[in-house]
């Protein structure tokens, strides 16, 4: 087991006492994976820019891919609601996308639903009756009927992975926290652009939105 209990507190947690022990059933828990699509992980065009993206790209293919396979498939077998959630938007020239989604930048995302960039990276393909909902903001609950889907399971608890941590990632849980889900976030299953950036919003988001863990943790709470 790691030190989930007193790692990554920001200011605000630094003298407050541990957490209780986290306890996850599995007919009340989801694992909800976001955004790990083709389109992050392909090569950049520019030599240069892709040299940048180095660290990501490292952390991606030797941690977080892996990772969230081994977390997939520990939660099929114990019979928690696998659940995935994907930029996608419905027509081909976007124009159902959010506005944040069509400001120049790196957040300009035009990703047809069914072009193969927006799809999730073949190792992490959903399976069999897995629900996938399709968005165009960041968080994985405005405008889609995860909310809903949720409740309709007598979900409680979300167990989160995916990119980016700082942005959908984020958003995502803070949602969740908002809508009463207790919310873990499996630290070495996301990443940002940046470890720097990674390690910063987990401080920011863990103790009062969501607790931040390890891989192997995950185990240890499906009881």
């Amino acid at each position: 087991m790691s030190d989930w209990k007193t790692a990554y507190r920001s200011f605000y947690y630094e003298t407050a006492e541990e957490p209780d022990d986290i306890v996850l059933p599995p007919s009340e828990t989801a694992l909800l994976v976001i955004d790990i699509q083709n389109t992050y992980v392909a090569p950049k065009d520019d030599t240069a820019e892709n040299a940048r993206w180095s660290g990501f790209f490292e952390r991606m293919n030797a941690k977080v891919i892996p990772n969230t396979k081994h977390l997939m498939d520990l939660c099929r077998s114990r019979g928690v609601e696998v659940i995935f959630a994907r930029i996608a938007c419905m027509t081909e020239d976007g124009r159902d996308r959010s506005l944040s989604q069509k400001k120049p930048g790196f957040n300009y995302l035009l990703l047809p639903m069914n072009e193969d960039e927006s799809q999730f990276v073949p190792e992490l393909a959903p399976q069999d009756d897995e629900i996938t909902v399709l968005k165009t903001t960041d968080s994985a609950l405005t405008g889609t009927n995860l909310r809903l889907v949720l409740r309709n399971m007598e979900i409680k608890n979300v167990i989160v992975a995916g990119i980016f941590t700082d942005q959908c990632i984020s958003s995502s849980v803070r949602s969740l926290a908002d809508e009463s889900f207790n919310v873990v976030v499996v630290e070495d299953c996301c990443a940002a652009a940046t470890d720097d950036i990674h390690d910063r919003e987990l401080e920011t988001i863990n103790m009062i939105y969501c607790h931040v863990v390890q891989r192997e943790d995950i185990e240890g709470f499906l009881t």
